[in-house]
């Protein structure tokens, strides 16, 4: 989304102006390589549940809008979900697999520190949920809102922390007992390097 927006700006503007200002469009852009740790779990479920451990890779892109904000898209492998305490599912952990793209707006201080906040998409690829078996306990598509808070020093390297709140229904089966109407929610810490 990011890289159609800010190349379809380039080409309208090329028409019209110089190729200066069209190298100066893309020197505003970045890119870069993100991974790092996932605690997530669901909310608003009926069923009994703990925080599962995982994990997220991939790619950043960036685009500088002045020296201090820019639009970041991140496209991200996650691995989620949460720990099953329910004797309804036999106990067992709830494995979702994510391809996660978050579109941030992020304030950057001359120090380094930084902020975040914006959507999120997420495509399902694949579960691990083995009490449902040729059933679908996940949807495909999930939503959410992201914040975050982190450092990124001069040479590009950074870490950083976001949570995630889930706003689209997770559940996917239909059950007399279980409501199906939860949330995911995720704690994520990353590392990244921008070239």
């Amino acid at each position: 989304m990011l890289i159609c927006f800010v190349l379809l700006s380039a080409k309208t503007f090329a028409q019209n102006s110089d190729k200066g200002f069209v190298q100066g469009m893309l020197q505003r852009l970045e890119f870069g390589v993100m991974a790092g740790a996932n605690y997530s779990n669901f909310t608003n479920a009926s069923f009994s549940t703990d925080p599962l451990t995982g994990f997220h890779v991939g790619g950043v892109v960036g685009f500088k809008i002045t020296k201090h904000f820019s639009i970041q898209e991140d496209f991200l492998f996650s691995t989620e979900g949460a720990k099953n305490k329910s004797d309804a599912f036999e106990r067992q952990d709830i494995s979702l697999y994510y391809i996660r793209v978050p579109f941030l707006i992020r304030y950057k201080s001359n120090l380094g520190l930084f902020a975040e906040a914006g959507p999120q998409v997420g495509m399902k690829i694949k579960e691990d949920v083995s009490w449902m078996p040729g059933g679908q306990f996940a949807k495909n598509v999930d939503a959410g809102i992201v914040g975050g808070i982190g450092y990124q020093s001069k040479i590009g390297l950074g870490i950083g922390a976001r949570y995630i709140y889930g706003i689209s229904n997770v559940g996917n089966f239909n059950n007399a007992t279980i409501k199906n109407n939860f949330n995911n929610n995720n704690v994520q810490v990353s590392v990244f390097y921008i070239f």
